[in-house]
């Protein structure tokens, strides 16, 4: 008989994992992953297909779960993601393919992203991974800039074409936003690193601490250094401020800095690494977003002992995952709604002391959708904060548009001027996706865009060199 209700998973126990940065959700085990699978409908016409950006067939790889052959399973997912591990624990597949999932119509959807997880970590618990230690370097060569999932989806979809990819990272562990933005108890580095290393099996070299723009230009790396084309997946890493008053006090970060210091530079655990970072007692964290869940969930973990979510709309308006949400209340973080900051006031030394805020109400949807919060004159109160993360949004770094001869930009948003269906830029032979093109969005649709560039790029080098390759 087909279980209705949807298999669940297993978590840390909230006061457990507050104490410690382990991963929180715990994965299925091999009977948990069956069970789960055999709730699938086999669709004739797979719409769960259609809301996966990098197109994964699903049902395929779910039939091999039905029939234990965990590494076929495996095998069908790495043919369109060679990020399987990641992507089913960041991924919000409630609004993409489960969302489109037929049993969601009237029930729960199918576990994709659950289910891919699992099957990932067990590909990597057999050490059959499938590591394919391919040499491309003699072949022509691709510049990608940055490491994050756009790059490394693209770099590694090129170098199955056997191309010669060369990713550029300026800091000094590959992975973009997957490595500094986002924390061990959601995503672990070691499973970041593992991905890394299969895509680095295809072929694909990978310099650290090679800033393009900085190091070197695109336009050097294309006129000196031979590459015929350059894809670039530079995120989205320009914090944005409200620019109010008492915004540069000390203590007050953007969620950017706060979590690449407790992420990649390992503030959590100073003094053992040298990157002190402030934590009072009691941390104010702005927006609603998966960062402010991310930023708030690391403050406690640091040592916090008061944190709350500062947002301006409802929880019904708030973009962040329900999962992440209810993990955040779960483990003691409160939520303020309907205020916004307008003032901070610092003490006789410069740091924050405290927030002044002023009530919301909302008004008609605006642009996003949602409906308009609006200050409530009269309403303003303060309350104590010794730490305030600002996350709120972020915007692409202006360095590549600035030394790269021909690439325009979007004036208000900052982002790249890109080819939706191609991600070509308004340069010749530079292409470009994820969140320097869109503004800060999901880890799998930085993929899809990757792999959009990917085949794109592999067309234009045919079209240049009429046909050889």
């Amino acid at each position: 008989m087909r279980e209705v209700k949807r298999v669940s998973m297993r978590k840390r126990d909230p006061g457990e994992r507050v104490a410690s940065f382990l991963e929180v959700a715990l994965g299925y085990t091999q009977e948990e992953a069956v069970r789960e699978a055999n709730r699938c409908l086999n669709c004739r016409r797979p719409s769960c297909v259609k809301g996966c950006p990098v197109e994964i067939d699903i049902p395929g790889f779910i039939n091999k779960i039905k029939e234990r052959k965990f590494l076929e399973a495996a095998k069908i997912i790495k043919e369109n993601n060679p990020l399987p591990a990641i992507c089913g624990r960041v991924c919000p597949q409630e609004d993409q393919c489960e969302k489109s999932c037929i049993l969601a119509r009237k029930g729960e959807p199918i576990a994709i992203g659950r289910l891919e997880r699992f099957v990932a970590d067990y590909e990597a618990k057999e050490k059959k991974s499938n590591l394919i230690l391919r040499d491309c370097s003699d072949n022509k060569k691709i510049a990608v800039i940055g490491s994050g999932p756009a790059s490394l989806v693209c770099a590694s979809d090129l170098a199955k074409k056997k191309y010669s990819v060369t990713i550029f990272e300026s800091l000094h562990q590959p992975g973009g936003v997957l490595v500094y933005g986002i924390p061990e108890f959601r995503l672990p580095k070691d499973i970041v690193k593992r991905e890394v290393d299969y895509i680095k099996s295809l072929g694909v070299k990978i310099l650290i601490n090679f800033f393009v723009g900085r190091t070197a230009t695109i336009d050097e790396l294309m006129k000196n250094q031979g590459y015929e084309a350059v894809f670039i997946g530079t995120g989205a890493g320009l914090p944005r401020f409200m620019h109010i008053p008492g915004e540069n006090l000390l203590g007050i970060y953007s969620a950017n800095e706060f979590l690449t210091r407790i992420n990649l530079m390992k503030a959590f655990k100073f003094p053992e690494y040298d990157t002190p970072i402030n934590i009072g007692e009691r941390v104010g964290v702005i927006g609603g977003g998966n960062v402010a869940m991310d930023s708030a969930r690391a403050a406690l973990r640091a040592g916090a002992k008061k944190v709350t979510i500062l947002y301006r709309r409802t929880k019904k308006e708030m973009p962040a995952r329900i999962e992440e949400m209810k993990n955040a209340e779960e483990e003691g973080i409160e939520f303020m709604l309907l205020v916004a900051p307008i003032e901070y006031i610092g003490d006789e030394n410069g740091w924050i002391k405290e927030a002044k805020l002023i009530r919301m109400r909302l008004g008609e949807p605006d642009s996003s959708g949602r409906r308009r919060p609006i200050p409530i004159k009269g309403s303003e109160f303060k309350i104590p904060l010794d730490t305030v993360v600002v996350a709120i949004g972020q915007s692409p770094s202006p360095l590549i548009a600035h030394t790269t001869h021909g690439l325009k930009v979007d004036p208000r948003r900052g982002t790249l001027k890109v080819d939706e269906k191609t991600g070509e830029t308004t340069r010749e032979g530079i292409f470009a996706g994820g969140d320097v093109a869109t503004g800060a969005a999901t880890v799998i649709s930085a993929a899809g865009a990757g792999k959009t560039a990917a085949k794109c790029i592999d067309y234009y080098l045919r079209k240049i060199n009429h046909g050889e390759h």
